[in-house]
């Protein structure tokens, strides 16, 4: 018994003078003989239990006794205090020989132990953290949901797809393939007949798979493809991985929990348009930063100077510099007449670094490359350079039409008007949003589609958050950067992002909780079908007490970094 060793020391024994020789080791005299030993553990004293009430320390005489330590992890009360044992101590039968201490009162709290580690583990806390707030229903569950019929379920590849249906039972009563193509989708709705428009799972929210099936008018419910795993693993724990497998276990879990998922709803022509424009923008973008990555690479070889003229190589005059002037020696060659002319065409000439730049040019290039790396690395940057030239065409027709699409959607007047958002960020907002406002129920599943809401884990006495990860990366992206451009534009943002990085958070993470505080306000407005006021904002911020309303009153406008 782990309490053997504790139990006597927790105890003042009275035993005779003679019995206490001073050669006598400590524990010896604490423990005296076994016949004493026996006595002490047949008087049924309550310190032989496992959780033992022991002292802090050996204080000095002069100071008063210490205070008796609760040092097991097992009673906390609401404000991390730890209680003592709730049991009542037996009278000893043994009086004259023990002396007992007095009992610790229930209602008394004793002081936590924070010096030591918690004797049950070092994961257990010792002051537990706030209770978590009860979950409640975000949204409403499909009551009918055991009166279909029949489940569907569509394992979809490149050129053809896998159908799975179930009936309520869970008997599979279709089983078949067709190709991904006009003939393949007719044979589909031939053979989906005798089942009618079922619900059907399928694992991705996009794709020409999900498009058939929306213009089919059925339903749809896409699931994550980590839950489509699980599901998998449930029926073939064994590790059995084919397409029908995928299908037929998704179908079924359909059947079983699909009262609680989120159907796919379709948007409407123009949302739809301004969504596929915004995101297939993001990848000519991301293309863009791509070839201007390889042209630096290619630059820093043979052409450093180039480097040092310019900043930003995003800006096609970069690109129109290594057109003109490909190699070190094409840019002497041209000369001062040359060079001033091409700044100034390009808008460029600016008197604080007009003369810097020339100066540079005239002094050349300190450190040349041999000829061979010059004469490759040259070609290879005019090629990206004209292709990125090519490409920031295509990109500005992208953002023409955006524009135009933007401008005649019915909820232009509310995303144009969020600070900061301007004609690139806020036909995005707008896009990932949509028009159907029972997407988001409340301003939580925005925040959580928008990754701004960190993914708590709760075990016990342990509770933290981290960041989340599984979201819409392409809305994550747009409201980092709204957030990062409205703290120029709006002084309570500004106020807000500097406090969270006064108090320890990154630049990162203060705009994920900025985003946050945004997106609360952006769903109202979405759901109220009104323009942003900053008055209405800053009146709400004074009602609620907000720590951000007492700085705008009482601290200077701070500047953006």
């Amino acid at each position: 018994m782990n309490s053997m060793r504790c139990d006597i020391p927790a105890f003042e024994c009275a035993m005779p003078k003679a019995a206490e020789d001073s050669r006598t080791p400590r524990r010896c005299r604490a423990i005296g003989s076994v016949s004493y030993f026996r006595k002490v553990l047949e008087c049924g004293c309550p310190d032989t239990v496992s959780k033992v009430i022991h002292r802090r320390g050996n204080g000095s005489s002069k100071n008063p006794p210490p205070e008796l330590v609760n040092n097991f992890a097992a009673t906390h009360i609401r404000d991390g205090e730890q209680l003592a044992a709730p049991k009542t101590r037996p009278d000893c039968p043994h009086a004259a020989s023990v002396r007992q201490r007095s009992p610790t009162s229930v209602a008394a709290p004793g002081p936590s132990a924070e010096r030591t580690s918690s004797q049950e583990g070092s994961c257990i806390r010792l002051r537990p953290s706030r209770v978590p707030v009860r979950g409640r229903t975000l949204r409403t569950v499909n009551t009918n949901w055991n009166e279909r019929n029949y489940f569907g379920a569509l394992d979809w590849a490149q050129d053809h797809h896998d159908i799975i249906v179930v009936d309520r039972l869970g008997n599979i009563v279709a089983d078949f393939e067709f190709a991904h193509s006009a003939q393949g989708w007719s044979e589909f709705e031939q053979k989906m007949q005798p089942f009618g428009k079922c619900p059907m799972c399928i694992e991705t929210s996009s794709g020409p798979a999900v498009d058939q099936l929306l213009q089919r008018d059925y339903q749809v419910y896409p699931v994550n493809p980590k839950a489509a795993q699980r599901y998998r693993e449930r029926k073939s724990p064994a590790g059995s991985k084919t397409d029908r497998l995928d299908a037929w276990s998704m179908a079924d879990a359909l059947r079983t929990d699909g009262h609680g998922w989120v159907q796919l709803v379709a948007q409407d022509e123009a949302t739809s348009t301004l969504r596929l424009l915004c995101r297939d923008e993001n990848v000519l973008i991301e293309q863009r930063t791509a070839l201007v990555n390889q042209l630096q690479a290619a630059l820093r070889e043979y052409f450093p100077l180039a480097l040092e003229s310019f900043d930003d190589w995003t800006k096609p005059f970069t690109w129109a510099f290594i057109r003109a002037f490909p190699t070190p020696e094409s840019l002497n060659k041209a000369g001062k007449r040359q060079w001033q002319k091409f700044l100034h065409n390009h808008k460029l000439w600016r008197p604080e670094t007009a003369e810097t730049r020339l100066q540079g040019w005239e002094r050349g290039q300190q450190l040349n490359s041999s000829a061979a790396i010059t004469k490759a690395k040259s070609l290879l940057a005019l090629s990206l350079a004209n292709v990125l030239q090519s490409l920031q065409k295509q990109i500005d027709q992208y953002r023409e039409q955006i524009r135009l699409a933007f401008k005649n959607h019915p909820d232009h007047d509310i995303f144009g008007s969020l600070p900061g958002a301007k004609d690139k960020l806020a036909p995005r907002l707008l896009a990932e949003l949509g028009s159907r406002r029972d997407v988001f129920p409340d301003a939580h599943s925005l925040s959580c589609r928008a990754g701004t809401s960190p993914v708590s884990f709760q075990s016990g006495q342990i509770r933290k958050a981290r960041i989340r990860w599984a979201c819409d990366k392409f809305l994550r992206h747009t409201a980092h950067l709204w957030a990062d451009q409205s703290r120029r534009t709006c002084l309570w943002a500004q106020t807000y992002y500097a406090t969270k990085r006064a108090s320890g958070h990154s630049h990162a993470s203060a705009l994920r909780c900025l985003a946050k505080r945004w997106l609360k306000i952006l769903w109202r407005m979405w759901q109220d079908r009104v323009p942003y006021d900053e008055s209405i904002h800053l009146e709400s911020l004074k009602a609620h007490g907000s720590f951000v309303a007492k700085l705008l009153t009482t601290q200077p406008a701070a500047v953006c970094e």
